[in-house]
């Protein structure tokens, strides 16, 4: 037709198309590819595996953001060595995601919780097994985790990017931030459905039920020999259970392990999160909690448990 004819000649004297992505908003774009990622076929690993990606590159690009408005040199791998020339070409080696935390934390005074600062880690190691050489692995395990980071991502504009943005500015990402925080519910609500469905099959066992390592859902039963998530299907062997549990978290500084008085196996730790609500002594060779502290064995001179 000659409106279409006249419609294509005007879009040639344009010239291409111009890639329009200012920080913000390219970072909100991939959080909203990551959550339409996570809300289609979760049977499909194709989509497991780029709402992983772009869920790092939204992480990447929003905590860089705020790095930039408090200095542009923060975003460099050294700051020390930091041109604006440099900064204004794109052509540096920036911070990776562990320092942009930290550099949040000390220097912006941003709070980042242990927690968070967990899952972005996770999130990181599945990209880097994405990215280079594969990743096997439950993919209930993988979006749990990522939706810990959506909901990170979501608080983090929140709380500190969308302050400081222009009104234009908010309303170039207003719709995308619907679609963002409706996704987000949808991870929500499939993690909540999901344990609903296993409460009948973790009905009696709550007192050797714990926080899987994987998914970090509590959902993990210890069985003895090995221990079994029933959200992620995660196997973890005790012998690996104590690795996890001796390392902690940053937030618990470690937690202690010990002999069981009961089975007198290296397998006892301390202060561990049952699912009714305790927190407790726990032997994981004879899967269950130690009735008393006057059970669990004395410290010694050095403070540690014999």
């Amino acid at each position: 037709m000659p409106e279409e004819k006249a419609a294509s000649a005007r879009a040639s004297m344009a010239g291409p198309a111009q890639l329009d992505f200012p920080p913000i908003r390219n970072g909100v774009d991939y959080l909203l590819s990551a959550v339409d990622h996570l809300g289609s076929d979760r049977t499909d690993p194709r989509g497991i595996k780029y709402a992983v990606l772009h869920l790092h590159a939204a992480a990447e690009v929003l905590l860089k953001t705020r790095l930039v408005r408090e200095h542009w040199s923060l975003v460099f791998d050294d700051p020390g060595q930091a041109t604006e020339r440099a900064f204004r070409s794109g052509d540096f080696k920036s911070c990776t995601l562990a320092q942009a935390v930290a550099r949040l934390r000390n220097i912006a005074g941003i709070t980042i919780t242990a927690k968070e600062d967990d899952a972005l880690g996770d999130l990181g190691r599945d990209r880097n097994a994405l990215q280079h050489y594969g990743l096997t692995h439950n993919a209930h395990a993988v979006e749990a985790r990522a939706g810990r980071v959506l909901d990170f991502l979501v608080r983090f504009l929140d709380d500190v990017l969308l302050p400081g943005l222009e009104l234009d500015e908010v309303n170039a990402i207003g719709a995308d931030m619907v679609r963002v925080r409706d996704g987000l519910i949808g991870v929500r609500a499939f993690i909540t459905q999901r344990l609903r469905r296993l409460r009948g099959e973790l009905q009696g066992r709550e007192e050797r039920t714990i926080h899987c390592p994987h998914c970090d859902q509590l959902a993990m039963v210890a069985e003895g020999e090995t221990n079994r998530c029933l959200f992620c299907g995660a196997v973890v062997t005790t012998a690996e259970m104590m690795v996890y549990m001796y390392l902690g978290t940053p937030e618990d500084e470690g937690s202690l392990i010990g002999i069981c008085p009961r089975c007198t196996q290296h397998t006892l730790v301390y202060d561990v999160h049952l699912a009714t609500g305790e927190r407790v002594t726990f032997c994981f060779s004879c899967p269950g909690p130690i009735s008393t502290a006057a059970d669990a064995p004395p410290a010694d001179a050095s403070g540690e448990r014999r």
